[in-house]
């Protein structure tokens, strides 16, 4: 606990007003407690807590909604079920319906917002994005009061990619993928990652990303320097700019950053 406490407030202290949680798939590693401490923990420094974790039961959401925690984003990763099936072959996360109704539990739990994503090129993204998108679109009839946001991943390099064959999703691919959304969803918030270089991160702020992180580091207690690192870095990185960098040069697109959309009374 001291270790995340000391990592979040590195982190706060580049100006982040919001913070994202990611663990992995193991609920023995991460159980619903010790992410309800991190929530807590965070909640001393940001305003908007994210979480990407493992999915879990409706109660469970209420109980991290409790502790802090705003919204949910699950990766289904592919909408392909027998492509599904070929990448996940033990473990909860075999289980595709329970995967794909964490937003649904999300929300029951009493969670703001979700988030939805599937990581383009792992089967044919046009599907997967469509996909994608008609989930996001029959939770939003749903749950009007929801608030929607769309991840949109490439597959990057990672530990046994031979294995999953990609699908080459070119930058024209991605493009064609978020603007889709903004023309389908004007409302829902479109985050681009650092997987994408700055110049590609830049040029889709200006027509349908509304969301970028910055300062990002995937490796685990990598913001602070005192604390040893722990295991490999989830994915590689392409825009390193720290949260300063990508502040003014949002400034010089004519954009204004907002470090928050919400104030607390």
């Amino acid at each position: 606990e001291e270790e995340i406490d000391r990592e979040m407030r590195a982190v706060a202290k580049s100006g982040l007003q919001e913070v994202l949680i990611l663990t992995g798939e193991s609920r023995a590693k991460s159980d619903v407690e010790y992410i309800g401490k991190a929530c807590r923990i965070a909640s001393r420094y940001f305003r908007v807590i994210g979480l990407e974790v493992h999915p879990m039961n409706s109660d469970e959401y209420a109980y991290l909604h409790k502790c802090g925690a705003d919204y949910v984003t699950v990766f289904q990763e592919t909408y392909h079920v027998d492509k599904y099936e070929t990448l996940h072959l033990a473990g909860h996360k075999r289980i595709f319906p329970y995967r794909l109704n964490s937003q649904e539990r999300a929300l029951k739990g009493g969670m703001r917002g979700v988030g939805f994503a599937a990581l383009l090129g792992l089967d044919d993204f046009r599907k997967d994005a469509f996909a994608t998108g008609m989930h996001a679109w029959l939770l939003q009839r749903k749950y009007p009061h929801a608030e929607i946001a769309f991840s949109c991943p490439r597959l990057r390099p990672i530990v046994n990619n031979d294995r999953i064959n990609p699908m080459d999703v070119h930058e024209p691919q991605l493009l064609q993928v978020v603007t889709a959304y903004r023309l389908f969803m004007p409302f829902a918030s479109i985050t681009i990652s650092t997987r994408e270089c700055a110049r590609v991160r830049d040029n889709l702020v200006k027509i349908a990303a509304t969301k970028i992180s910055a300062g990002v580091s995937t490796g685990i207690g990598e913001h602070v320097e005192e604390i040893q690192e722990k295991g490999d870095e989830q994915f590689e990185i392409s825009d390193g700019r720290s949260v300063e960098q990508v502040y003014q040069d949002l400034l010089k697109l004519g954009l204004q950053p907002v470090m928050s959309d919400y104030l607390y009374v």
